[in-house]
C-alpha cells in the first residue's frame, strides 16, 4: 500500500472537496432546482424561472458550504442525503411520478 506525504494527502483532500463543489453540487442544485419549481405556488413558468434564478445562489451556497465544512465525510454525506432528498421529493410531485 502506498505511502502518502502530508502534502500529497493535503492535495487529495482538496481535489476530493473540489469535486464535491462542482459534480456534488452540481447535482444537488440541479435536484434542489425541479423540487422548488414543483413546489412554488405560482403559475409553472414563473416558477421555472425563479427556481432557475435561486439555482444560482444555491450553488455558490454549497459552494462556500463545501469548503467551511472541517471534515470531508460531513461534506459527501450531507451532499449525497440532501440530493437524494430532493430527488425524491420532486420525483414524487411529478405528474405520474409516483405509483
Amino acid at each position: 500500500m502506498p505511502t502518502f506525504t502530508d502534502a500529497t494527502l493535503h492535495r487529495w483532500l482538496v481535489a476530493s472537496r473540489v469535486l464535491a463543489a462542482a459534480v456534488g453540487g452540481y447535482a444537488l442544485t440541479s435536484a434542489a432546482t425541479v423540487l422548488l419549481a414543483l413546489i412554488w405556488p405560482v403559475p409553472q413558468a414563473q416558477a421555472i424561472v425563479f427556481a432557475a434564478l435561486m439555482s444560482f445562489v444555491l450553488y455558490a451556497g454549497v459552494i462556500i458550504w463545501v469548503f467551511a465544512v472541517k471534515h470531508l465525510r460531513t461534506v459527501w454525506l450531507g451532499l449525497t442525503a440532501a440530493t437524494v432528498l430532493c430527488s425524491g421529493l420532486a420525483w414524487l410531485l411529478l405528474p405520474g411520478g409516483a405509483p
